[in-house]
């Protein structure tokens, strides 16, 4: 799952990070100095550090893990923003300790993990039951040298989640069908499907989507090539992708179509509850954030509609730390979470899409609706837009902060008013500061 970015000063950012190392990464379960976990009065310790809502501890799964498996305890400690996880998580690998036994690792992170701390993570390469998964998933989290540092939870296909009734009072269809028809094939299509509402809507004050980040992200998810070459050079400066992506979503920030509410930072939830903006950009793994913070109020008055073009944002990986007392626990446990089954399993009770074939190609996984979304067949349409993502998406060492950045910056244009082109020259030279 991607929860990824912050717009924070630095001394703000700081100390958030610090609260986290004590909470996310910090000492628990067995005592041993690296991860926490061990062997303890008889049982098999196995600590996790997760972020988001990836659904492992959320379904009942490690509660079911643990009753097939007496002799086992599970201690899983989860952060709810994933920037500050995974910066507590760099600090306590470069010190060596502090580790969970299972770390998870989000999408945006897999190719810097891949290249700089390969050494701190167990190979999963050859592992029996471990083949199901999409191609392009494992070679997300593999070294050049071929060792597979992760097994992959979910992947991030992308749908357009919109407010039924608000659509009504904007006089447009509130069908899924005629309303994936409206932007069919073309992003700018959503948007003047925006200026539509914004010009017809009958009601309080609602803006037409959550913030231009969202836009910006499906748009550029949709190409194989985003911020970095297969060579691994910076080419988002000159990636008409990634161009477009960006004067698309100002155009909807200087058009005032945005409730400039930023994705998972403050002020979405209760935009999300006070029903502030119609639509927001899906992916799979967003729907249960959704459900749960607009709440039972507004249960079958959003939808899942279409998006005009296939995307994948956001996934997740589990990985085992290599010096891990209870390394081959730990491994066997990843294996049971992300099997067929247990992606199902996740996917039927809180929406994440799973990244594994044999799941996808399941009855439970093509045939699920959500009762909150009005009954939309969910697993028809993530499922449709699974097979949408382009094979090849070239990752690079910082991705996700280069994803953060983005989004700043068009927070700039939403809340500062600050023109594109000197946004986009901020935004330039925070990422060249960024990535050095």
């Amino acid at each position: 799952m991607g929860t990824l970015g912050s717009l924070r000063t630095k001394a703000v950012a700081t100390a958030a990070a610090a609260g986290a190392l004590a909470l996310v990464v910090g000492c628990s379960g067995g005592g041993d100095s690296v991860t926490g976990g061990g062997k303890k009065d008889g049982k098999t310790v196995i600590t996790m550090g997760l972020y988001g809502v990836m659904g492992i501890k959320e379904t009942g799964l490690l509660e079911q893990y643990e009753k097939e498996n007496p002799d086992v305890d599970i201690k899983a400690e989860i952060a709810g923003d994933e920037q500050t996880y995974y910066t507590a998580l760099q600090t306590r690998l470069a010190a060596g300790n502090g580790l969970k036994d299972i770390q998870g690792i989000e999408i945006g992170r897999a190719k810097e993990i891949t290249e700089t701390q390969s050494d701190k993570f167990a190979d999963f390469a050859g592992m029996a039951g471990t083949d199901h998964f999409l191609p392009w998933k494992e070679s997300q989290i593999s070294t050049a040298d071929g060792k597979v540092l992760g097994l992959g939870t979910d992947i991030g296909p992308m749908a357009v989640c919109y407010r039924k009734d608000y659509f009504e009072k904007a006089g447009l269809p509130t069908d899924r069908e005629e309303v994936a028809k409206l932007w069919e094939g073309d992003w700018s299509k959503y948007v003047e499907v925006g200026r539509t509402f914004k010009k017809d809507f009958k009601g309080k004050d609602v803006a037409y989507m959550d913030a231009a980040s969202g836009l910006f992200n499906a748009m550029v998810y949709g190409y194989p090539e985003q911020y970095y070459d297969a060579d691994g050079e910076l080419i988002y400066d000159k990636n008409p992708a990634v161009k477009e992506a960006w004067n698309l979503a100002a155009d909807a920030a200087e058009a005032g179509l945005t409730a400039k509410l930023r994705q998972f930072q403050p002020g979405w939830d209760p935009g999300l509850a006070n029903g502030t903006f119609a639509t927001a950009v899906c992916p799979a793994w967003m729907l249960s954030h959704i459900s749960e913070k607009a709440g039972e109020a507004n249960k079958g008055k959003w939808d899942v509609a279409r998006a005009p073009k296939g995307a994948n944002w956001g996934g997740s990986f589990l990985g085992v730390i290599e010096k891990s007392p209870v390394k081959e626990e730990a491994k066997k446990l990843v294996a049971w979470l992300t099997a067929p089954e247990q992606q199902a399993h996740i996917f039927k009770e809180i929406g994440n899409i799973p990244s594994s074939q044999k799941a996808l190609e399941t009855d439970e996984v093509r045939s699920a609706t959500s009762e909150y979304f009005n009954n939309a067949p969910i697993g028809r349409i993530f499922g449709a837009a699974a097979q949408e993502i382009p094979d090849k998406q070239v990752l690079g060492r910082k991705d996700g902060t280069i994803k953060d950045t983005f989004s700043q910056g068009l927070t700039l244009i939403e809340q500062q008013g600050s023109s594109r082109d000197d946004a986009w020259k901020t935004t330039a030279e925070r990422i060249d500061k960024a990535v050095g």
